[in-house]
């Protein structure tokens, strides 16, 4: 101060800005990261990158196996019911055992469940590689095989859905969620084309190789998190956590409402992944290349639906998300039944894919928002229950019908029917257009 008490008139020094952060990935800019607002702001967490990291590489070898076994299926066998019942015994386990799946996730260190449930599917992935190259693989073989992956696959799922929370943070949880979708079917998008490549040219077994290997990436991302023990759900039976997790449902009406929109996707439309094979070589005749594009597109639309996800914006509803993505799927799946032209069926592809995407992924976000972390594994496990459980009964019941009416009739049948009930649901629900 001078001597009148003033301040005295010195110029303005700006304080010197902050060191700017180098980008997490090299190459992207740093506001992708930025908390809040960064498209890849989840991948701030070291745990969550390592997480995502080791899936991605997991998620490339499933779906080159998923190209080769629907391939093989239909060499063997040359019959869409059988392919249809391949899709029943590597889906059935997670209407059986995703409860179980949830309880266990509640109760015990997910970290250590996930090494032990994919270290069982590398032996298992390994046991398909080697009887395929020595010419000893039989039919009955395939349907164990996919049967106990889809065991250790649904007893996996809660836990590691609860683990997109536990190596993110609570506040970045819907991106972790967008960004864990945006993975899965990335891997989907490049995973079929690379397949369709090495199948036509190198030979089946090379896919069952390749996914082998790619389940050392999780248990190797796995081993070097650093996460916290998560509180263990209360003392009691295994029975009484699960009923404990029906009674939470079955209270919370949108939760219910959601869950079963889920199930419907998947009994009526998830079927159609199972007989793409049938579409690439009986109606379109565009042979194994031509079915890893067909993947590649529905896993092409998906990842512009995870993209989507992974930019909208906190503060606005999800609930006509939710709606929307439905008809959309249907529509889709049905463009596909009723095409014989393999640009537009391709067209349908995308379309499904990314519709899919935006009713499932965000129902899965709605729940982790909504539900306590008490319940959380339980109630994901019902997620995961309807959406991968109710898809062998569709695959059962649209092989079924494959076989008197064809498959492309089957299948319009079956997307005909939701399209109708998912109307109803929004016109006489309102609450679910309202959700956040």
């Amino acid at each position: 101060m001078d001597s009148t008490g003033n301040q005295p008139n010195t110029p303005d020094v700006e304080a010197p800005a902050p060191p700017a952060q180098p980008p997490l990935i090299p190459g992207l800019p740093a506001r992708l990261f930025a908390p809040r607002v960064g498209m890849l702001r989840a991948l701030r967490h070291r745990n969550y990158r390592l997480f995502w990291t080791g899936n991605f590489l997991s998620n490339f070898g499933t779906w080159m196996q998923h190209v080769a076994q629907g391939w093989l299926v239909l060499e063997l066998t040359n019959s869409p019911f059988l392919l249809g019942v391949v899709g029943f015994a590597q889906f059935i386990p997670a209407l059986l055992f995703s409860l179980p799946g949830g309880v266990i996730a509640d109760r015990v260190n997910r970290r250590v469940l996930l090494i032990g449930t994919h270290s069982a599917m590398l032996l298992l992935a390994l046991t398909l590689a080697v009887s395929l190259s020595l010419g000893i693989i039989t039919y009955s073989e395939i349907l164990v095989i996919v049967f106990l992956l889809g065991t250790a696959s649904a007893i996996n799922a809660p836990a590691y859905q609860a683990m997109v929370q536990d190596t993110s943070s609570r506040e970045d949880v819907l991106n972790a969620i967008a960004l864990n979708s945006l993975q899965f079917n990335l891997s989907r998008f490049l995973g079929p084309s690379v397949a369709g490549v090495l199948v036509s040219t190198v030979g089946l077994a090379s896919c069952f190789y390749i996914n082998t290997l790619s389940f050392l990436a999780p248990i190797l991302a796995l081993t070097l998190l650093h996460v916290q023990p998560v509180a263990h759900a209360a003392e009691g039976s295994a029975l009484e956590r699960l009923v404990e997790g029906f009674r939470y449902i079955w209270t919370h009406r949108h939760i219910l409402i959601l869950i079963s929109i889920v199930a419907m996707v998947s009994l009526f439309g998830l079927p159609y992944l199972i007989f793409l094979p049938v579409f690439a070589r009986d109606v379109l005749g565009v042979g194994a290349r031509g079915l890893g594009y067909m993947l590649s597109a529905s896993g092409g639309g998906a990842l512009l639906g995870a993209l989507t996800l992974a930019n909208w914006p906190a503060e606005q509803r999800r609930g006509p998300l939710v709606l929307t993505g439905t008809v959309f799927f249907f529509a889709g799946v049905l463009l596909l039944a009723l095409s014989r032209n393999f640009y537009l069926s391709l067209a349908g592809l995308v379309l499904a894919g990314g519709a899919m995407v935006t009713s499932v992924a965000t129902v899965n976000s709605l729940i982790q928002g909504l539900v306590p972390d008490a319940v959380r594994g339980r109630v994901l496990s019902m997620h995961t229950m309807a959406y991968l459980g109710f898809s062998p009964l569709g695959s059962l019941l649209v092989g079924t019908l494959a076989d008197f009416w064809g498959t492309p009739r089957a299948l319009a049948t079956s997307a005909v029917v939701p399209l109708v009930i998912v109307g109803v649901i929004a016109l006489s629900v309102p609450a679910i257009r309202r959700l956040h």
